[in-house]
């Protein structure tokens, strides 16, 4: 293993910190006058901030010093494809008054930022569930004598890295326009034609409260092409999310294409809406450069009408297509057989098998908990196979759910299942499962109890569909709330907005998704201790909001009753 010798650096930053500190003053984080408001979002674990404005190079160099592996496992390109991101962003308007017109007022103006230092301890760069993504941000000016101007990032990890390259990207961004009430974090200055950082110097510590910050998306309900996808999880990164949970494959359509079994996607709506086994690499790549894991699911027994369109021995029978067919090996070798093919392609540990709106206890739609159940207890060859396993149909449900368990965790998977299934039988559920909350609150305190983890995403709260929730409904949702014990609350691994796609196609999902994720992200990641302020909230919300636009990403105004409606009328990003 080789490294670089960091000890003259080392030195420079325990300079800058001692500065920093006897520099700095403290900011206040639950102050709603927007005079003393920091716009970061999510606010980060710990910061300072002094009262000076300094100037940023639009030539920002970068200086990344980092462990490599003998193995060739270098993380440099994620950190420099993000740097080309993020500079092209943040420098948008000086480059252009420099470039594209050829003229400038201060061709030989002096910057007190001039570089960006990025330092990473470990060369390691798998992205799997509770990666360590803290880092530490300094904004330094040039004094003339030892210290660089310079901003540097320390991270143990290259996705920890990424992390404060979003904050400063923020801090640089977040007043881009000028916008007198947030000026004191950075502006765009119109006289000199530059970036500026305020209430330099800055010195920031920061780490996430969850492991898991995810945002679901359904592409089976309704088709989003590539692009999209995509635009979701550029902005997925703005808020520090980190799974994307594809829920590809419902009863309505089976759009992704499965080698093993190809007749598969013939469950598409159309053969132009689908997605081939190079698009869904493709996705998961993209998401990766910026942090994001992605989480398929394959929603099991129930939620499958859509299987047995390209392989019809799947359905009970015709006229009874769903859940699939318990009875038949073939279900449970086609099962396994896509689940391989899934291997190959999603690399994350977990891997999310469904389970919901079987069994009536947990089922909220009758009617078609009704259909679903009498197919299998009214199919004359499924109805012999549970009088000959002595089982009733939630028996089957059970056998069902726990077989397809073993087949996932035998693809070295960690299971994610909806509550039902621990509703139903909590005691039988493998312990490596991991329970999704959705019906309600009290689910997470029951099953952490019983020693699984939980993931919190409280339908009441946390989906995005229902859009007559407001933001701050879903700031004050608490993934923690009924659980007191610290053993306990480590098993929430963290939570999830639910952007079901009844409702949500191309025309109008960022709106549904923006801002009100942006709410539920700050809970995943910041202290809540310091975030309980709603009308300072408010202030920084509608500020991110603004900055979703300045680079193209379609969200909605934040104080409408309904969301994803338009603006009522003329009047700032700010205030809308």
């Amino acid at each position: 293993m080789k490294t670089f010798n960091l000890n003259p650096l080392l030195t420079i930053i325990i300079i800058i910190i001692i500065l920093l500190i006897s520099q700095t003053t403290t900011c206040s984080k639950s102050s709603s006058s927007s005079s003393s408001i920091t716009y970061i979002w999510p606010l980060p674990t710990n910061f300072t901030s002094g009262n000076l404005t300094l100037s940023v190079d639009p030539n920002l160099s970068l200086s990344l010093s980092h462990t490599i592996n003998d193995n060739d496992n270098d993380p440099s390109h994620i950190i420099l494809n993000a740097f080309a991101r993020y500079k092209s962003i943040i420098f948008k308007h000086t480059t252009t008054s420099s470039t594209t017109t050829g003229f400038s007022l201060f061709s030989s103006y002096y910057y007190d930022i001039t570089k960006l230092s990025i330092i990473v301890d470990s060369p390691d760069d798998q992205l799997q569930l509770g990666v360590d993504e803290s880092y530490s941000l300094s904004v330094a000016k040039n004094d003339g004598q030892s210290i660089v101007g310079e901003i540097t990032i320390w991270a143990k990890t290259v996705y920890g890295a990424l992390r404060g390259l979003e904050v400063s990207n923020i801090t640089f961004d977040s007043i881009i326009y000028g916008i007198p009430t947030f000026s004191q974090l950075c502006a765009f200055d119109y006289g000199t034609k530059s970036v500026q950082i305020n209430k330099a110097p800055w010195y920031i510590q920061d780490k996430p409260r969850f492991a898991y910050r995810g945002l679901m998306i359904d592409t089976s309900r309704h088709y989003l092409p590539i692009a999209v996808i995509k635009q979701i999880i550029e902005s997925m990164s703005y808020a520090k999310f980190n799974v994307l949970h594809w829920h590809i494959i419902d009863e309505e359509s089976f759009p992704l294409e499965v080698p093993t079994y190809p007749n598969l996607w013939k469950g598409a709506y159309t053969k132009w809406e689908r997605y081939t086994v190079e698009d869904a690499y493709e996705i998961v790549g993209f998401a990766r450069q910026r942090g994001i894991n992605v989480m398929a699911e394959v929603d099991v027994p129930g939620h499958a009408e859509s299987w047995g369109k390209g392989y019809p021995d799947l359905w009970p029978s015709t006229t009874c297509r769903e859940p699939l067919d318990v009875s038949k090996n073939f279900t449970f070798e086609l099962l396994s057989g896509l689940l391989s093919d899934l291997r190959k392609i999603f690399p994350f540990e977990l891997f999310h098998l469904g389970g919901d709106e079987y069994f009536i206890d947990a089922c909220i739609n009758i009617k078609w908990f009704k259909h679903v159940t009498d197919c299998w207890s009214s199919t004359p060859h499924v109805k012999q196979w549970l009088d000959d396993h002595n089982m009733t149909p939630k028996d089957a449900y059970k056998y069902f759910v726990l077989k397809a368990q073993e087949i996932a965790i035998s693809k070295n998977w960690t299971p994610v299942n909806w509550e039902e299934t621990f509703n139903a039988f909590s005691t039988e559920l493998n312990p490596k499962t991991v329970v999704h909350n959705w019906l309600g609150s009290g689910v997470c305190p029951k099953a952490v109890a019983k020693g699984f983890r939980c993931i919190f995403s409280n339908q009441g709260v946390w989906y995005l569909d229902h859009l007559d929730v407001p933001w701050y409904e879903l700031y004050r949702a608490e993934p923690l709330e009924g659980i007191s014990h610290i053993s306990q609350q480590k098993l929430v691994i963290g939570g999830e907005v639910c952007m079901w796609g009844e409702t949500a196609d191309t025309s109008n999902v960022l709106q549904t998704i923006w801002p009100r994720a942006a709410a539920a992200a700050e809970r995943l990641w910041s202290e809540s201790t310091s975030t309980r302020n709603l009308k300072s909230a408010l202030f920084r919300l509608h500020n991110f909001k603004c900055l979703l636009h300045r680079r193209g990403v379609e969200a909605a105004p934040l104080t409408n009753k309904y969301a994803r409606t338009p603006p009522t009328g003329p009047g700032s990003c700010y205030a809308q």
